[in-house]
Parts: structure tokens; sequence; C-alpha cells
């Protein structure tokens, strides 16, 4: 390593001229006494001037001082910016995939809010319905992983430490939030089912009223091959399909209720369901399904318990990976800045 002197003697030779200006290091043997000793050996010239060798010597030690300085002035950034090629990855993946929810985030948030709009849900006869409109949810939620995933994605191209903080804080939070809801949902399975059919018979209730509930609840029966949440005739508790409605779906059920909703397989019959809840059970069967969707739901997570498992599982290491990533960023951010100031310290 003996080439870092000169390179830095190179680099840094405005630096020695200064000093040579100041006076710092001045020349090992004056000019004055050149001249004296031109007669005479340097063994009579060191004999007679005993301070030139103290001078000598000090001269040297300041000239090694100055190599030294120079040397680590060249070598010190490359210790404060080394960084393997691994925290680069790191850094620029946490960036990658936080600009990506960025995204996803601001496309679920403009979703929901032109639902919103374009069922005129802020109006003041809807205004009441709109804590169950699915609108509102898809905007709350767009809204939450766009401002965490732009924290995430600015600190770590910043190096803020105050918004990776923020960053990380939330994601924990977060985390923390989505084991107590799965250890609660699996300990309080009846108490969900519950909160499932009030949910579904509230659905039902609005379903030609709420665009939006209607694809929903479509989706689902058909989806599950199932009518209503525990039986066909809950569709009764809709004003339209009630026995006593005036109109012609009195006394019937949607068709995505129906066997074969489809006519020649390409279009939709809306008056397959129509009287089915006048039929028995026996003669139902053939145009309609007869079991609840809720039930439809527990054989569907029974049956896909292992997919559900596996993905939870990835959901929350990629979570807890994030989380390592961040605090191993922070870890760097702070050693960098302690050794700079280490530097400074030292140039002082």
């Amino acid at each position: 390593m003996g080439w870092f002197p000169s390179f830095g003697r190179f680099f840094f030779f405005w630096e020695r001229r200064n000093h040579f200006q100041n006076g710092e290091n001045k020349p090992l043997i004056p000019k004055g006494d050149v001249k004296k000793s031109e007669g005479t050996s340097a063994a009579t010239y060191l004999g007679t001037h005993d301070s030139s060798g103290s001078h000598t010597s000090s001269s040297l030690s300041c000239h090694e001082g100055s190599t030294r300085a120079s040397s680590w002035s060249v070598f010190t950034p490359r210790v404060l910016s080394s960084s393997s090629w691994s925290d680069y990855i790191l850094k620029y993946l946490l960036i990658t995939s936080n600009l990506l929810f960025t995204v996803l985030g601001l496309v679920t948030l403009v979703l929901g809010l032109w639902g919103l709009i374009n069922k005129e849900s802020f109006a003041q006869e809807k205004i009441s319905g709109i804590g169950t409109d699915p609108m509102l949810l898809f905007t709350f939620l767009g809204l939450v992983l766009a401002l965490l995933s732009l924290t995430g994605c600015v600190g770590a191209l910043r190096e803020n430490m105050c918004l990776l903080r923020t960053f990380s804080a939330a994601v924990l939070l977060l985390l923390v939030a989505q084991v107590l809801a799965v250890v609660l949902v699996y300990s309080l399975q009846g108490q969900i089912v519950e909160v499932l059919r009030s949910g579904m018979l509230a659905a039902m209730v609005r379903y030609l009223d709420d665009l939006d509930l209607r694809f929903i609840t479509d989706e689902i029966q058909t989806g599950l091959q199932c009518c209503g949440a525990d039986t066909y005739r809950d569709w009764e508790i809709n004003v339209y399909f009630n026995c006593s409605a005036p109109g012609v779906q009195a006394c019937g059920v949607p068709p995505s209720c129906c066997v074969d909703p489809l006519e020649n397989g390409t279009v939709w019959n809306t008056q397959c369901g129509v009287g089915a809840q006048q039929l028995d059970e026996f003669s139902a069967q053939s145009v309609i399904f007869l079991g609840g969707c809720l039930g439809g739901i527990s054989r569907w997570i029974e049956h896909n318990s292992g997919v559900i498992v596996t993905v939870v599982i990835i959901l929350l290491g990629a979570q807890i990976l994030t989380l390592f990533i961040t605090a191993h960023l922070l870890q760097k951010i702070r050693w960098n800045r302690a050794q700079h100031d280490v530097y400074l310290k030292s140039l002082q």
C-alpha cells in the first residue's frame, strides 16, 4: 500500500505549497547556511551547528505527518461511503417495492373515489348508507397504502431517518394488528359468522339499490353456488322479492341464485328466479341453489385452508422482511453519520 502516500501527495500538492508559504515547513538547510558550508564537509557543518539536526528531524516528522494526513484525506471518503452490494440491493429493493405499492394505493384510492362520486354516495338521501358502501373501503385502504408506501419510498431514497422510523413504526403496528386479527378470527369463529350473516343480510336488503353490493352479492352466490345467507327464503327481507311486493319479482330470487341463469349459454335470464320462494325444496332444487352462502363460505375455507395459511404466512413474512431491511438501512445511515462526525473532528 505504499502508493497511498504518493497518491496523496499528488492530489494534495497545494497543501504542501501553502505550508511552505506559511513557513510551517522550511527547507532542511537555509540558503545562507549553504553558502557558509560550501568549503566545509558535511561532518564539520553538522558538528558546528547542533540546532540544524533537531531542525532537520522536526521537519522530517512534520513532512511525514503531512503525508499521512494527505493519505488519510484520500482514504477516508472511501471508508465513509463504503457499502457492500447487498446494502445497495436492499435499499433499492425497499424503494422499488414501496414505489409499486404507492402506485397500487393511488389506483385503489382513485377507483374508490370514482365509485363514490359516480353513484352520488355523498348526496343527502344516500349519505346515511355510505358506511356500508364498499367503495368507501377501497378509498380508505388506498389512502393508507399510498401514504405508508410513499413514506417508505421517500425515506429510503433520501435516507431520511425520521421518515424511515415513521414507516417502520406504521408497518410494525399493522403487523401486530394483523396478527391480532388472525388470532381473533380463529378464536371467535361463532361471532364472526354472526357478523358475516348481518353483513350479507344488509347487502340483500339494498341489493337493487346499490350496484356495488349487487355485484358483490351476485359474485358470491354464483361462485359458491348458494342463495341467501342461510337459505334461499332469506330473500324475503328484500322489499322487491318479498311475497307481498306488487312487482313481477315478488316471491322470487335474483338470477345469480339460478342453477342455469343463462339461456342458450349466452344471454342472462333475469326472470329465472321468479316465484322460486313459492316452490317446495324438492321442486326448487332443479331451478335454484337451496343452500345459504354462509355454509358455502365455511366449506370454501375448509377446502382452501392450506392456501389461505400459505398466503397469510407470505404476507406476514414480507412485512417482517421489510422491517428488517428498514432497520438495517437505519443502522447503516447512523454508522455513516457517526464516521463522518469522527472524520470532521480529526480534521480540526
